[in-house]
């Protein structure tokens, strides 16, 4: 089998830089047999102008909502932002399914190879046979009366069967909460409970609507619940954050905890005191759209949160780029380090999804696609 051997003006293995002497090792199906030096390479090295490094990882994305790009305004914040997209869902002016195999094209084309996809319903199943991007779906599941929680997990556990076979392979999916504001306790139970379920994805503190809602049972999300009749008699508020209600009820799983916008230190000390291991994932610039306001990144690197990165929606984003991402965290937090945000991107997204042994890094054996990055982003394999 012919090898392929590529040398750029540096290569980040999913971890770290390693020079410019460095040459990447492929075999002609894109898996990694090595890195070698320079000088041990041999001949017909291809050398290309930029840094090589392994395809993105999103690791939050909803693929569902593809039709819906451009249907809400930005900066509405969440409460307002949810009630039009479940006002408004049906009415998007593209068709989804080809909306949502558009962009699952686009996101490849941007360097993404693995996804973490939320699904409602089993809508983007058609999109996700044989395509060239691995996804890991996560199969949310709803619903704030307690009366209600087993008709809704009923229904999610059946999603979740739809997607188990895809083309009769495993297909590899959980079954998540969506929210803290939007699943009852007797919900979060079930859901904590399922076995064989990893990883759990939340968004977590995405508004300040979100911990009021908690602390007092007061604020945006009052109207929210009140323009869908939905039953929140039995709801009791906390009196504090509310990452603090439903975290202890994933004792011994991995949790991805998504959007962090309102996050505070004593959330975060919360998050770490717990038996459990924790992702942050960061999506700024649907937070930009929806909030106006990024999630305090630099507190997260302080207290040594392990962070990965996600694109949200279309509905809630002009791309799905996880390069656009990291552009936007460095015009706002300019001295992070491209090799950390670098491996946000690529290891930790993988490590976040379960995917180590094939994504996110440049591990002999695997086999993660290869960019090209010198100011934008190409995909050599």
């Amino acid at each position: 089998m012919k090898q392929i051997k590529l040398k750029g003006k540096d290569i980040f293995d999913g971890h770290r830089f390693l020079g410019g002497n460095k040459v990447l090792l492929l075999d002609e199906s894109g898996v990694v047999t090595g890195i070698t030096d320079e000088s041990a390479a041999g001949e017909a090295i291809r050398e290309v102008d930029g840094i090589l490094l392994p395809g993105f990882v999103n690791t939050h994305c909803h693929l569902e909502l593809s039709h819906m790009k451009g249907v809400i305004p930005e900066k509405t914040g969440l409460p307002a932002f949810l009630t039009q997209v479940m006002q408004r869902r049906a009415s998007g002016a593209a068709d989804p399914q080809a909306a949502m195999a558009t962009a699952a094209q686009a996101m490849w084309n941007a360097g993404v190879n693995a996804v973490g996809d939320i699904s409602n319903g089993d809508s983007s199943l058609p999109p996700k046979k044989n395509s060239t991007l691995y996804f890991h779906t996560f199969v949310e599941c709803m619903g704030v009366a307690d009366a209600g929680a087993e008709s809704r997990y009923q229904y999610s556990l059946g999603v979740l069967e739809a997607f188990r076979q895809i083309n009769g392979r495993l297909h590899q999916c959980s079954l998540v909460p969506h929210a803290p504001y939007s699943v009852s306790k007797t919900l979060f139970e079930k859901l904590a409970a399922t076995p064989d379920n990893t990883p759990v994805s939340i968004h977590n503190q995405e508004t300040a609507a979100e911990n009021q809602l908690f602390g007092s049972k007061t604020g945006d999300f009052m109207q929210f619940y009140a323009t869908f009749n939905m039953d929140i008699s039995g709801f009791e508020p906390t009196g504090g954050n509310s990452i603090e209600a439903y975290l202890p009820y994933f004792a011994g799983q991995k949790l991805l905890l998504v959007h962090n916008t309102f996050t505070s230190e004593a959330d975060i000390r919360f998050a770490q005191s717990q038996p459990l291991e924790t992702w942050w994932c960061l999506c700024p610039n649907a937070n930009l759209y929806i909030e106006d306001r990024l999630p305090d990144i630099a507190l997260l690197r302080k207290m040594n949160c392990n962070i990965a990165i996600g694109t949200d929606s279309l509905a809630s984003n002009h791309q799905l780029s996880v390069w656009e991402e990291i552009k936007t965290i460095r015009a706002h937090f300019p001295g992070i380090p491209l090799e950390e945000l670098l491996q946000w991107a690529t290891s930790n997204g993988a490590a976040a999804l379960g995917i180590s042994g094939r994504y996110g890094s440049f591990t002999p054996g695997s086999q993660p696609g290869v960019l090209l990055l010198n100011e934008e982003v190409m995909r050599l394999f």
